[in-house]
């Protein structure tokens, strides 16, 4: 055996290989894992070339895996604009928004991140905006991304006025005498979008280097970005073969309602056919069936329970799902799906259902990403068709967006399958965790926590508890992150694990978070981050 390159040793290594569980030490050479053991065994492969990193007993992992992000899109959106994550009172959004208008003299003033639990159709508008930037025109996207709203100039500047028909799927709130508020929602931002200046290439590179930085400091060495279009190609190629990507990149191409299944399966073959590398490969088609609760554009298969009641129909036809689906698993894609309500989780089962009867039963691993509402009777459903359920552990805690939005629209008896983890584990479903950045913070840990506790991370712990019954364990967090993210990403041949002949994405913890107090998990710093064995983060205070 030749001498490696790196040597790790002193460490508290966890595989995630079944086959050798644990070690103390490993030795990589050209990027890839060679071998396992004590740390007197792999210091005596060292050669006078060799690398050695003392873990000094932490916790050694396998890089973590963000299985639905948006990397790009929201690397240019915190990286360039203002972010309102923080805010919680009108007041405070609009003081964020005049600072930041105050710090630059760009024609845009942009911001990303509000709450929409918080900010809604009834208090956020564009004379809120006006307030913190009357001279500019004003745009700001909702975490959640399907929520947007613009002050006075930007809607002049792109047509929004009364009389004006709402797009399709989309829709412009209006006040009591019809005019528009500003608040835009679901394809209504697309319509606002494209009349409104666009960032250049160079920005959503910046971007991506952006995200990039803040996955590695994370333990974040590969992610699938959730949604791409030809810019997104376009961009990731580019850095791709500049070799200024620091994390693996999955992605799924973005398929429309108004697309014909020829012109997607077209499009979407053509970015498979030129992007296959270890660093960025395109390998599925992303749909929207639904939107979020919070604009009442969740599919459900009841009516709302709510005062206002009402429903939200499927953002495709339903005959158009099955026909687009059965086309896409035939051309042997995986299929990612974005379902919030019961009815645009049945869809999507449906759908895949169909693809499964006519084409045969194959390792897919098909996602089906959120899965805020299910029926029970649809949880074996997952396990029968071989259906990955993405989630994102975050949201399912006392939050507003969930207690003063969700849980009123569906009910007790509905809300008692909210975010039904635990039931769909245990029914034999696939898993993998995610983040959905920049809905929500990307932090892995925090989300790990709270898919524990399903409480908030930071609060109090007499926090009032979401459905306990449905918590996670920290192993099955810790697999949802490794072993699990790299099947549902098609690089479990590659990664995941520390085994012999797989990549050498390594992270090192500053604590055990198998055995730390669980409410501790979410503090959680990563002192190293290895891609392929080259260092892309480092915390300062880590001396190995």
């Amino acid at each position: 055996m030749p001498s490696p390159d790196l040597i790790i040793i002193n460490g508290n290594i966890v595989t995630m290989d079944p086959l050798t569980p644990k070690a103390e030490a490993l030795a990589a050479t050209g990027g890839r894992v060679i071998a396992l053991g004590t740390t007197a065994k792999i210091k005596a492969l060292a050669g006078s070339g060799t690398r050695v990193i003392d873990a000094g007993g932490r916790l050694v992992l396998p890089g973590f895996q963000d299985t639905h992000i948006h990397l790009q899109d929201s690397g240019q959106g915190y990286g360039q604009n203002a972010a309102l994550d923080e805010a919680r009172t009108i007041d405070e959004l609009v003081e964020i928004m005049r600072a930041f208008a105050a710090s630059h003299d760009r024609p845009w003033v942009d911001g990303v991140g509000w709450y929409t639990g918080i900010f809604t159709d009834h208090n956020l508008t564009r004379e809120v905006l006006d307030r913190a930037v009357p001279d500019r025109p004003s745009f700001i996207l909702a975490s959640d991304g399907h929520n947007a709203c613009m002050n006075s100039l930007a809607c002049e500047y792109v047509g929004l006025v009364k009389g004006l028909a709402d797009p399709p799927n989309g829709h412009f709130v209006l006040d009591e005498n019809g005019v528009p508020t500003g608040m835009l929602h679901e394809d209504a931002i697309k319509w606002a979008d494209a009349r409104m200046p666009q960032p250049t290439d160079a920005d959503f590179a910046f971007g991506v280097k952006y995200a990039a930085s803040l996955a590695n400091r994370h333990g974040i060495t590969g992610v699938l970005d959730a949604r791409v279009a030809d810019r997104h190609v376009r961009v990731y190629d580019g850095l791709e073969k500049a070799g200024e990507l620091t994390v693996r990149i999955c992605a799924t191409a973005l398929v429309e309602p108004s697309d014909t299944t020829e012109e997607a399966l077209a499009r979407i073959r053509a970015f498979r056919a030129a992007h296959q590398s270890d660093m960025f490969t395109v390998h599925s088609a992303k749909f929207f069936l639904d939107g979020v609760m919070e604009n009442r554009t969740g599919a459900m298969i009841e009516p709302y329970s709510d005062e206002l009641g009402g429903n939200a129909s499927l953002m495709f036809e339903y005959d158009q799902i099955l026909e687009l689906f059965t086309a896409f698993d035939a051309a042997r894609f995986q299929i990612h799906i974005h379902v919030i309500g019961d009815n645009a989780c049945r869809a999507a089962l449906d759908g895949l259902e169909a693809a499964r009867k006519a084409n045969g039963k194959w390792p897919s691993l098909h996602q089906i990403a959120h899965v805020q509402c299910i029926d029970p009777a649809d949880i074996p459903r997952f396990h029968e068709l071989g259906a990955m359920i993405n989630i994102q552990p975050l949201w399912a805690r006392h939050e507003p967006s969930v207690t003063d939005v969700a849980l009123p629209m569906v009910g007790e008896k509905r809300g008692k399958w909210m975010y039904a983890f635990r039931s769909l584990i245990d029914a034999g479903a696939p898993y993998a965790l995610s983040s959905d950045w920049g809905v929500s913070t990307l932090n892995p840990f925090e989300i790990m926590e709270t898919a524990i506790t399903r409480q908030p991370p930071g609060r109090p712990k007499t926090h009032p508890v979401f459905l306990p019954e449905q918590r996670m364990t920290r192993e099955e967090c810790v697999k949802g992150y490794t072993i699990h993210a790299a099947e549902a990403a098609w690089r479990s041949a590659d990664t995941g694990s520390l085994t012999p002949g797989k990549y050498a994405d390594i992270i090192v913890l500053d604590r055990d978070i198998f055995e730390c107090d669980v409410y501790d998990i979410g503090e959680t710093e990563v002192m190293l981050t290895l891609l392929g064995g080259q260092e892309v983060h480092r915390d300062p205070g880590f001396g190995g």
